[in-house]
């Protein structure tokens, strides 16, 4: 009982002194900003944490969770014609090739490829839209209830929306799962991909530049497309603080903002 006394005061204290400058904030040129202190489940700031946004990549969290829940991440996974139907960015992925399911979802979470993310919700669905179907149950049961889905890549439509609150809540609970954190938070991935007895090396590399500038950040997903603009949800963690970023449509450096954003929370 006195641990976990000693414990809830630490926990406590530490949000006590947690600070932020809602006034700079104010000031940034992005969309949409949450930030929320996941220890004490407090938003520390939020700015149209309502309002309807394209998700873009950010939309790969609930593709990577919903292959990371099949139970078939050893699962082999043959490519077909349509699971290379897809936008940039790809792996570049050929019919005939075999691909791991875990490594699909790390090509997805890692460097974007859409090809990987329409292989897993081929293959985790039976088909697309079953998946799709799969991602909109999945959103209303952990209560992303202003949130549609209808690809798996995140590619611009009027029917793919969510808000910055919605994709926190799909973070929150993302983050539960320690596959996904262990995934999320890689700066690159090599792997193997078999085609006609010929092994062919395929490599990752993230475009989360944070997990480069920023000791503390664990993750998890960035996204970018013409109508959604330059999207990030990060996290970074110290000293037992957790910290949690939704920022859409940033006009300002998206790496730089959230640095000092982190700074101001967990070093304060």
């Amino acid at each position: 009982m006195i641990k976990k006394i000693s414990a809830l005061c630490l926990t406590l204290s530490m949000s006590l002194y947690a600070s932020i400058d809602k006034h700079e904030l104010d000031g940034l040129k992005v969309g949409a900003l949450v930030v929320k202190d996941l220890n004490t489940k407090h938003v520390l700031y939020s700015k149209d944490a309502e309002k309807r946004v394209s998700p873009a990549s950010l939309t790969k969290v609930m593709t990577a969770l919903l292959a990371i829940q099949s139970g078939k991440m050893n699962h082999a996974v043959t490519i077909t014609n349509e699971m290379t139907k897809v936008q940039p960015t790809i792996a570049g992925y050929k019919r005939g090739d075999v691909v791991l399911m875990s490594d699909l979802v790390k090509a997805a979470m890692i460097k974007s490829d859409n090809d990987a993310a329409k292989a897993i919700a081929i293959t985790v669905g039976g088909d697309e839209e079953h998946f799709i179907a799969m991602m909109n149950i999945k959103a209303r049961q952990i209560g992303m209830n202003r949130t549609h889905f209808t690809n798996p890549c995140g590619y611009d439509g009027a029917d793919h929306y969510s808000t910055p609150t919605d994709l926190l809540k799909m973070t929150e609970y993302a983050i539960k799962n320690s596959t996904f954190n262990t995934i999320s938070k890689l700066n690159s991935h090599a792997y193997y991909v078999l085609n006609k007895d010929k092994l062919k090396l395929f490599k990752a590399y993230t475009h989360n530049r944070l997990l480069n500038r920023y000791q503390y950040a664990v993750g998890v997903k960035t996204g970018f497309t013409n109508k959604a603009g330059a999207c990030l949800i990060a996290r970074a963690k110290k000293d037992g603080r957790d910290c949690l970023i939704v920022m859409m449509n940033a006009k300002v450096d998206r790496w730089k903002t959230a640095k000092a954003i982190f700074e101001q929370v967990l070093e304060s």
